[in-house]
């Protein structure tokens, strides 16, 4: 039997007790409000629908996605950079809503205004996120509630990259990731060169073997064996081990490289490479080239050496030779030569 009681606020808390079921409760500026959510719990109860709600009263999106960050995101081989994504998207206003009442309405808006800043695939990856962290909070948590984001019309993901190095873009490019304390901007940034050591040989790195960002990251001394020029990937995005051979550019970058306490051969962070990399290519005038598509350039680069597709998917780490195709973008000047 529903109970009423009306607060020094003036609010009106209503609170249904059922001999079986967990008691529900709930707080309306009119009683009227009151009884008639009361009536309806009744009725669910009554039919043996009733889905208990309280965790998700308790809790906004925003918590969800904290608690999601802490414990299930560091779980991840590319935990880190989701992670970040999760804090871009808790500054939204939406994500202060309560489980209970978020709504497929506030998740559109949310798409329909990031799709005038950023991509399809970008959003589609963050909407991604946020089901993944509601529908970890219903299984793991008790939180029951809906997933809007299932009810969600997503937008088309993007025409595959074929975005290459033109003419002297990598030379420029690398100028700009040269270890020094330029000048700085009125926004404090600096105008030339970088103050992290590790990026410059990372892309280089990326450059000669196609290894992913993650891959470079992760990469740990233990596992680089130059003598047998190679590195062993213990973990990969498709979830297995794989070796990756090394030029002579490539034996002679590592080698030159000093050793860090931690083990790592690039001990530095996601978030550190993404801003010092966009940095560069935005003061050396190369528009539209992202670090992935250091992989595509690497990639069509090894397809000249090695035009035997089974050994280029060894080296890339691609299963899927279609994949393989997306990432080959060779030149029509370069086609045109060997037709003669």
């Amino acid at each position: 039997m529903a109970s009423f009681y009306q607060r020094e606020s003036g609010y009106w808390q209503a609170i249904v007790r059922r001999k079986g079921y967990p008691q529900q409760s709930r707080t309306f500026p009119k009683k009227s409000d009151a009884e008639a959510w009361a009536r309806d719990i009744e009725n669910q109860i009554d039919r043996g629908i009733l889905v208990d709600r309280a965790e998700a009263e308790k809790h906004t999106l925003w918590s969800v996605l904290e608690r999601y960050k802490k414990h299930v995101s560091p779980l991840k081989r590319s935990g880190g950079l989701e992670k970040l994504r999760i804090t871009a998207i808790q500054r939204e206003s939406f994500t202060r809503t309560k489980m209970a009442a978020l709504t497929a309405q506030q998740l559109a808006d949310y798409r329909d205004a990031r799709l005038k800043a950023v991509s399809g695939s970008t959003v589609n990856r963050e909407l991604n996120i946020i089901s993944a962290a509601i529908n970890h909070a219903r299984r793991e948590w008790g939180i029951r509630c809906e997933n809007p984001v299932a009810l969600l019309r997503r937008p088309a993901e993007n025409k595959a990259r074929n975005r290459r190095l033109e003419r002297d873009e990598e030379k420029r490019l690398l100028n700009e990731l040269e270890a020094e304390d330029g000048g700085r901007d009125a926004q404090g940034r600096l105008t030339t060169g970088t103050r992290n050591t590790w990026i410059r040989p990372l892309v280089k790195l990326a450059l000669e073997t196609g290894m992913r960002r993650s891959e470079l990251l992760a990469l740990r001394w233990e596992h680089v064996n130059t003598k047998k020029r190679r590195v062993h990937l213990p973990l990969t995005k498709n979830g297995s081990a794989r070796d990756v051979p090394l030029s002579k550019a490539a034996v002679a970058l590592l080698e030159g490289l000093p050793r860090s306490i931690d083990g790592r051969v690039f001990p530095t962070t996601a978030d550190a490479l993404k801003k010092a990399f966009s940095r560069a290519c935005e003061r050396a005038g190369i528009n539209n080239f992202h670090f992935h598509d250091l992989r595509h350039e690497a990639t069509s680069r090894l397809a000249v050496k090695l035009p035997n597709v089974i050994e280029l998917a060894a080296v890339t780490g691609h299963k899927d030779l279609r994949m393989l195709a997306r990432y080959y973008h060779p030149r029509v000047e370069d086609l045109a030569k060997k037709l003669n």
